[in-house]
């Protein structure tokens, strides 16, 4: 499971007890792994992250794909940094590749664009900054 991509330990244990493993097995794997340094939520965390964003999504679209797989919520925090000016260029790009630029014309247009990007989970206030920047 490893060689295809990086798994969170919790994300590789559910996939280990649907396949009928026995939970103390699962545990050994997972600790023996860790020693080995092949599971490490840290780097799994960037590594997601750096994917995620890439893709032309926002901070907390991968807030809560990361809560999903199981990382706790102080982990995450710690490395996505929600608030950092880095945002402002990903939404732009998003917005730049999905709408050609062109700034919305009428309330309609406008709101479309903004439940996409919510969609895409950035947040209200990197939404307003860029249609400001674009007004």
């Amino acid at each position: 499971m490893l060689a295809r991509r990086e798994h969170s330990a919790s994300e590789l244990s559910r996939k280990l007890q649907r396949k009928a493993f026995n939970q103390t097995d699962i545990q050994t794997v997972l600790t023996a792994l860790g020693q080995e340094g092949l599971l490490n939520d840290a780097h799994f965390i960037e590594s997601f992250i750096h994917y995620r964003r890439d893709r032309g999504y926002g901070p907390l679209r991968i807030r809560a794909e990361l809560l999903e797989r199981g990382i706790p919520q102080d982990l995450i925090e710690h490395h996505l940094k929600i608030t950092d000016n880095a945002w402002l260029e990903e939404i732009r790009k998003t917005w730049q590749k999905r709408f050609k630029g062109c700034l919305p014309q009428n309330m309609k247009s406008r709101a479309q664009q903004m439940r996409f990007l919510y969609y895409r989970g950035f947040t209200a206030e990197q939404i307003h900054q860029l249609f400001q920047q674009d007004d």
